[in-house]
């Protein structure tokens, strides 16, 4: 198995636990927040739609500048728009990846703000930790906030308390 097969293997998985975590979101919360510095949930269901995208901007270009970038739109409007977004950029991240070779993925990606570099590793280290584990992390901080409100949480690695 090729380093690029390993990872395909690991983003299908992650990306299919995420688009069950994101179908959870309603309709009707957007605006709330579990606490005056935390992100509303629709704002963090929209961040978690469009990380995808990371991977195929690692992918696809040797370095990144965020001040060069249009930020994308994290204004939720409908779950529907939520899911759309987030299948359009696993899509197009998984693209990117079945795409690249293991020579691509050992090459040096840059992540700056400006000057600032934030970031300056192999391509496959900023998949698996700034991608995946991004993900992951928004991923569960969105099953925190369905559990406070009440609402049923699916579960990820297993069955969650909602689905016993």
């Amino acid at each position: 198995m090729t380093l690029v097969e390993a990872i395909l293997e690991d983003l299908d998985v992650e990306l299919k636990m995420t688009r069950r975590i994101l179908a959870a979101v309603p309709e009707g919360h957007a605006a709330w927040t579990p606490h005056p510095k935390s992100m509303p949930l629709g704002r963090l269901a929209m961040h978690v739609a469009t990380l995808p995208e990371i991977v195929t901007l690692c992918l696809t270009t040797i370095e990144f500048d965020i001040t060069q970038y249009a930020m994308p739109d994290l204004i939720f409007h409908s779950p529907t728009h939520l899911l759309e977004t987030f299948d359009k950029n696993a899509a197009q991240a998984r693209t990117s990846l079945a795409q690249a070779t293991d020579e691509d993925l050992a090459q040096i990606w840059t992540l700056r703000i400006g000057e600032r570099v934030l970031t300056n590793d192999r391509r496959s280290l900023t998949v698996l930790h700034m991608c995946l584990g991004h993900l992951i992390h928004h991923r569960a901080q969105l099953g925190v906030y369905l559990r406070l409100l009440d609402l049923p949480v699916p579960g990820v690695y297993g069955p969650s308390a909602d689905e016993k």
